[in-house]
């Protein structure tokens, strides 16, 4: 798995732009912000995330950790592909679609090109609890749960067990009892798949 490319910019349009690395030049697909920020430079080290399908190998670029990292989030939505995550980071900023879907606008997602009533909406169900910043004196422990959520997510979807199913358990089992390991909800979900 590629993580980023250094090298000298050969090309840059709104769209792409091709890096050069010791002799060889990487087509990467960039959004319009990833563009307006390279602008200008010669260099640079350019953030990748892989779509490897059966008929293509696509590379996406990124000028910063978090529009990659919102990209990860919006693709992971059904429904949301590498082409139109893209088409949203290059209609609107990062903050401007976190802004978006933490607040429910879902007049706001429908604007961008490509996205419907009903996909704005699966956007936002499923993304604002990802994307919202817990407050408060619980915010150590929340973070923690999560954490433990995440690696037990992880290893469950890894073991062949449907996604949803087991977000649902594993819900349950952390707001049941607080103190458990990440082996210990792996157990008990286990037991309740």
């Amino acid at each position: 798995m590629i993580d980023y490319i250094k090298g000298k910019i050969a090309e840059l349009t709104p769209a792409f732009i091709i890096i050069e690395n010791q002799g060889t030049g990487y087509y990467v697909n960039i959004s319009l912000s990833t563009f307006t920020k390279l602008e200008g430079k010669s260099e640079f080290k350019i953030l990748i995330h892989e779509v490897i399908r059966e008929d293509s190998h696509q590379l996406f670029g990124f000028a910063d950790k978090q529009e990659r990292d919102l990209f990860r989030q919006l693709i992971s939505v059904t429904g949301v592909g590498p082409g139109t995550a893209r088409v949203m980071l290059s209609s609107l900023n990062t903050d401007e679609i976190e802004k978006a879907i933490l607040g429910s606008e879902v007049a706001t997602l429908k604007a961008i090109k490509g996205i419907g009533i009903k996909t704005a909406q699966r956007i936002i169900v499923d993304l604002k609890d990802k994307l919202g910043k817990p407050s408060g004196t619980d915010e150590i422990f929340l973070f923690a749960d999560n954490t433990k959520k995440e690696e037990a997510l992880s290893a469950l979807v890894m073991l062949g067990f449907g996604k949803s199913a087991v977000i649902k358990v594993l819900d349950k089992i952390i707001r049941e009892e607080k103190d458990l390991t990440v082996e210990d909800i792996i157990k008990k979900a286990l037991k309740s798949l």
